[in-house]
């Protein structure tokens, strides 16, 4: 089979988002094949952009959603899931993880970003929020996007309708886990590694959880009304995602409106089944496993 040229990769890239690890289309060492091939690629991918969002815009942007509005809208979701001697520092890096995927962020964030398909996805974001034509038939046609600290939002959240929607929320809730709580200064043992310990499975029932019950807390103006909220929640599928089974979601906001702190309970729903084992656990395990085989 014949080596691919740069300009196949550049074309591959551009209409799947997927890139040669190993950039052997390009010449040089490894270091300067990557170099290379990133320059090529994010370039060609800035290219592409600008021409099939040309003449278009996306929903405006509104000044005053900075620092301020993004703590607001997380801050209920931290104070409830964290002790209080942690809320403050978890809070300080929520309220600046949000970035707003705009036609004046779009170039910088493709060119910058450390992973071609994230750029890529992210291009795909950004074109669907301007009515364009998306890269490629693999293309998701996503509104957010979470890594490690980061949530990339599309400026289709300010034209959003559904009283029960909250993408910054459900984008920040994948933060928890996604990041080590050493990451941002808080202290890590062999039982807590991340920010919140939450089933595999279970992450988009979990964002998707924390973003309705997060709408009807900051509507609900008694403990009633959280729960008719949640009742009218229930009363209509809302999700389509393939992973996420709906009435699971709509059964934890259901419980999470009939207690204290629905937060907890929402954590409850989605924690793993099986409480991670300490250092010494899989050992002593192993050895009691060939004890009792000795026995047999």
């Amino acid at each position: 089979m014949s080596t691919p040229t740069i300009a196949d990769e550049i074309e591959r890239y551009v209409r799947t988002g997927d890139a040669d690890m190993d950039a052997w289309a390009w010449p040089g060492d490894f270091m300067e094949r990557g170099r290379r091939q990133h320059a090529d690629l994010r370039g060609a991918l800035v290219e592409e952009v600008r021409r099939l969002a040309k003449g278009r815009s996306h929903e405006p942007v509104p000044a005053n959603v900075g620092v301020e509005f993004t703590r607001a809208k997380v801050e209920p979701m931290v104070r409830g899931l964290f002790a209080r001697a942690e809320q403050d520092i978890v809070l300080a890096t929520f309220e600046k993880s949000v970035v707003y995927v705009t036609s004046d962020t779009i170039e910088p964030i493709i060119l910058n970003h450390r992973w071609e398909r994230s750029a890529w996805d992210l291009a795909n974001l950004f074109l669907l929020s301007v009515g364009a034509k998306l890269l490629g038939k693999k293309a998701a046609r996503i509104v957010g996007m979470s890594e490690e600290t980061t949530c990339y939002v599309s400026p289709e959240y300010f034209a959003e309708d559904d009283p029960f929607a909250d993408f910054i929320v459900h984008e920040a809730a994948h933060i928890f886990h996604n990041c080590k709580r050493r990451t941002i200064g808080l202290r890590e043992t062999r039982r807590k590694e991340w920010l919140l310990d939450i089933e595999f499975g279970q992450r988009e029932t979990f964002a998707y959880s924390c973003e309705a019950y997060a709408r009807i807390s900051a509507r609900a103006k008694s403990p009633a009304e959280r729960r008719a909220l949640a009742a009218e929640y229930g009363s209509k599928r809302r999700i389509s995602e393939e992973r996420v089974d709906p009435a699971e979601v709509a059964s934890i906001i259901a419980e999470a409106a009939s207690v204290r702190n629905g937060w907890k309970a929402i954590l409850a729903r989605c924690a793993p089944t099986r409480k991670p084992r300490s250092a010494l656990q899989l050992p002593r395990e192993m050895i009691a496993a060939r004890d009792r085989a000795g026995r047999m």
